[in-house]
């Protein structure tokens, strides 16, 4: 009995419709997709566990990635195109961004020059080393032109993990925390797996997200296992992913 009360649960089997919003499929314009058929592949995966509806979100930041909606929309045409002439019509692909906040991500947002989701949320995140001196500014900024700011994977946030109570802090200033699906297993390291179930059970997470790179990290989602505490925990949050974004 206290084996059947224990037994592990496949994540995927409860991410039927789920709305993805981090992810980074389009090709060629960060670290995630190299080419269209990288995006092609993720994409067929998704939709083999019944995620159909993706919300793309490929990093800003101005000393890596200095992406501008020409080149997002660029490469979500050529993906979109593709799907197309697949006969892949039931895959909604939306684009938006995650934008580090950096020195120039307050020009951004003084420039509109920003991909919101739903034309409401802005996906942003923060160096894992320390959080930025415009950080408490840039959020400020966020809220004043009417978007709501998630900060994505907060549980991968090394130097937060010894002061965990700026997670309350964070919350407490009307951000919204996206969890990575991936560090619900050891794929980010234990530690990261440890504050992930911390925020779950202390309520904090409000987002889910795959932030998914490659097919390699797909199939490392398809194998995540969950104990039945931390999936009553995670269902209601991939079911807000669905109401919100869907």
């Amino acid at each position: 009995m206290f084996q059947i009360l224990n037994k592990r649960k496949f994540l995927v089997d409860y991410l039927g419709h789920f709305v993805d919003i981090h992810n980074h499929i389009l090709p060629g314009i960060d670290d995630g997709a190299e080419n269209t058929t990288d995006s092609l592949n993720i994409i067929k995966g998704f939709d083999e566990i019944g995620i159909s509806h993706i919300i793309t979100t490929p990093h800003v930041s101005q000393n890596y990635y200095p992406n501008t909606s020409e080149s997002i929309n660029s490469a979500h045409k050529k993906v979109q195109n593709e799907l197309l002439n697949l006969g892949m019509k039931h895959i909604a692909l939306e684009s938006s961004s995650e934008y580090m906040i950096d020195s120039n991500f307050e020009n951004l947002l003084d420039q509109k020059m920003f991909m919101p989701i739903r034309n409401k949320f802005l996906l942003v995140e923060i160096p894992f080393l320390q959080t930025p001196i415009n950080f408490d500014q840039a959020i400020f900024k966020i809220a004043a032109r009417g978007y709501f700011p998630i900060l994505a994977h907060p549980e991968r946030y090394f130097f937060l993990h010894t002061d965990y109570r700026k997670y309350h802090d964070f919350k407490s200033k009307g951000i919204f925390l996206q969890l990575n699906l991936l560090s619900l297993s050891n794929y980010y390291g234990k530690q990261v797996f440890k504050i992930a179930e911390k925020l779950l059970l202390d309520n904090y997470i409000d987002f889910a997200g795959t932030d998914i790179h490659n097919v390699q990290q797909l199939e490392l989602l398809k194998n995540i296992k969950l104990s039945n505490s931390t999936l009553n925990r995670l269902i209601p949050i991939l079911n807000r992913n669905v109401e919100t974004f869907y």
